[in-house]
Order: C-alpha cells, then structure tokens, then sequence
C-alpha cells in the first residue's frame, strides 16, 4: 500500500526551504526510498506551505526517514522554515485520470 507523508510549514522566503530539498536529492542519491515529491503553496495565504513527499510504502518511508542525510538536512528545514508539522497518510485509492 502507497504512503504520503506530508509536511506543512510557514515561511515568507521558501527559497531557503527550496534548496534544501535540492541537498537531499543530492546527498540522497541511490539511497532514498521516496518516490516523488510535490510542494504547494496555499493559494489563500501564500506564506503557507505542503511539501508532499510519496513513498511504495510506510516501511519505505520509515527507511528513508532513517537515512542520516534525511536526519540532517531534516532538521536543517525544520530551523529554516520554524516549524514542520508531520501528517502521515496510508493511500487508500489511486486514480489515473
């Protein structure tokens, strides 16, 4: 079963947050188990922010959660945006449309 974890944050300059995900791709290259990743920003408070990040499954997730370069660069967002908020989803359907 798919799985989607997703981070919401705040921030005035998402540029900072921006080239972070760009060191994980990186520094994670060949070991990550994430999938796709997808960041959106709230059309209705444009300070407001979803980064979702997509997974095979929650055992994958939770692998690439525990690569040390995710530990890193994770703290890294979290001070730069000041906060993360979590929310972990298991994927019921999945259309193709």
């Amino acid at each position: 079963m798919g799985f989607v974890q997703i981070m919401e944050f705040t921030t005035g300059d998402v540029s900072g947050f921006r080239a972070l995900e760009q060191e994980f791709v990186t520094a994670t290259e060949g070991k990550r188990t994430a999938r796709r990743s997808v960041l959106a920003r709230d059309r209705a408070n444009p300070d407001h922010y979803f980064a979702l990040v997509f997974f095979d499954s929650y055992e994958s997730a939770m692998t690439n959660s525990n690569l040390p370069e995710t530990q890193t660069i994770g703290a890294k967002m979290d001070s730069a945006v000041g906060g993360l908020t979590f929310h972990d989803f298991d994927v019921v359907s999945e259309l193709d449309l």
